[in-house]
């Protein structure tokens, strides 16, 4: 296999979400050379994912507009590329996954913008065909999934069971309920901090109306799902009662993780489960920059500032960044008052019982953990962690479930084919394979 040439960057940025399409638009307007790796088709990301036209669906004019500024910018797009592995002497190594080979990037500066993933905690039956992630039956349904008709129980905690619900909606779903996890106690205080956040505020009321007739229960959560072959109701609890919702999908997700990993792997340092970062967005790690969820889950508007400000300091222009300082403060004080508002209840580490999977890839059963002090021998004693999503689903349910955290990460980042490795020339991995055989 002939040798693919290493590619070197002036900025690199991973991520083609909101905060790297926001930084890339940033540093390229300096005229600096950007280039963006993205392990999906193109732009957008989880949250301004495309999708099957229809014309049920509303435009994003925000998504639209970042997009257009994006491709008017001279930064490169590199789709379809999945960062597995940060090297020495600034490098990362992707794999692509059309061609079947691992790429080899270098950089002078690193803008990271890995986004985050739904939290997903265990109860009976969460594993039945028919009970997704919240975000993730969105995702499928861009896709070309169909659930018109199909009747949905949104479920779990945080402002994207509204957003969810009246886009399902949108595509023909019949909205049972949605169950919120947070009290109305909780919710009460941040519902009069959006009075300061204005355009938030009509969004979530737009999302209100459209699911007016939908019965919206705040300190309410799934205790099981019931089904045999798939899914056919939740039981729902509010505390004092608990009954049964017949249905045909369940969207269920209890608010967002950062995505950390490549960050750790490049040896930044983390706060409160967080990449902590100085007001330019750069990390403990010397030209690396961080924007985004991984920093804290604050929403969108917070992403794009964030991007923006790193985008412009990684091209030197710490004067145009600096003026963009009181917006981003002003919107990571949301995010802090997302995380009080929709913090876990007690109640929701004890749903699983004895029998309950907790760790999918490897059929791991909530009794087989009990008695594990640490995540460490946890993974060591039953291999909870170690299967192909590498923790990213059960560890932090073990976390919330434990309190254990993950003490390592280790690369690959995602799994890769051996045959990639193997064909690289000059491969790490294949040399210490070598070793070991």
């Amino acid at each position: 296999m002939s040798s693919i040439p290493t590619r070197h960057s002036e900025i690199l940025v991973v991520g083609a979400g909101p905060a790297g399409l926001a930084a890339a638009t940033a540093a390229a307007s300096t005229c600096a050379k950007v280039t963006v790796l993205d392990d999906n088709p193109g732009p957008g990301g989880q949250i301004w994912r495309s999708g099957i036209a229809s014309a049920s669906i509303t435009r994003d004019p925000a998504r639209d507009a970042a997009i257009r500024c994006f491709r008017e910018s001279k930064a490169v797009l590199l789709a379809g590329r999945r960062v597995i592995d940060a090297g020495p002497s600034q490098t990362l190594r992707t794999f692509v996954e059309e061609t079947g080979v691992i790429e080899t990037f270098t950089w002078d500066r690193l803008i990271l913008a890995t986004g985050a993933r739904e939290r997903f905690l265990p109860f009976p039956g969460w594993t039945l065909p028919g009970v997704f992630g919240a975000g993730g039956l969105q995702a499928l349904v861009k896709g070309g999934y169909s659930v018109a008709g199909k009747r949905v129980v949104v479920a779990g905690t945080g402002p994207l069971l509204l957003a969810v619900a009246a886009h399902l909606q949108e595509d023909g779903a019949q909205i049972v309920a949605i169950a919120e996890q947070a009290g109305l106690g909780s919710l009460l205080p941040f519902a009069t901090r959006l009075l300061s956040h204005p355009a938030k505020l009509v969004q979530g009321a737009r999302y209100r109306a459209a699911l007016s007739r939908v019965p919206y229960r705040t300190g309410c959560w799934p205790v099981a799902a019931e089904g045999t072959a798939k899914l056919t109701a939740v039981l729902l609890t509010d505390g004092s009662k608990t009954w049964t919702e017949p249905c045909d999908l369940l969207a269920c997700g209890f608010h967002l993780v950062p995505n950390t990993e490549l960050a750790v792997l490049l040896g930044c340092k983390l706060k409160d489960g967080c990449v902590s970062v100085e007001p330019t967005q750069e990390t403990t790690v010397e030209n690396v920059y961080c924007v985004g969820e991984p920093t804290g889950i604050a929403g969108l508007d917070a992403a794009l500032v964030q991007g923006e400000i790193a985008g412009l300091a990684a091209a030197k222009a710490e004067t145009q960044a600096k003026a963009l300082f009181k917006r981003r403060d002003r919107e990571q004080a949301f995010g802090k008052g997302l995380d009080r508002a929709f913090a876990l209840r007690p109640e929701l580490r004890t749903l699983a019982q004895p029998d309950t999977i907790v760790c999918r890839c490897e059929d791991v059963r909530y009794a087989q953990l009990q008695s594990q002090p640490s995540w460490t021998d946890a993974k060591l004693q039953t291999r909870c962690g170690m299967g192909p999503c590498q923790g990213r689903i059960c560890g932090p349910a073990a976390q919330t479930l434990f309190g254990w955290q993950n003490t390592s990460i280790r690369p690959p980042i995602f799994p890769v084919p051996l045959s990639a490795l193997i064909s690289e020339p000059n491969s790490r991995e294949t040399t210490q394979l070598q070793e070991t055989l």
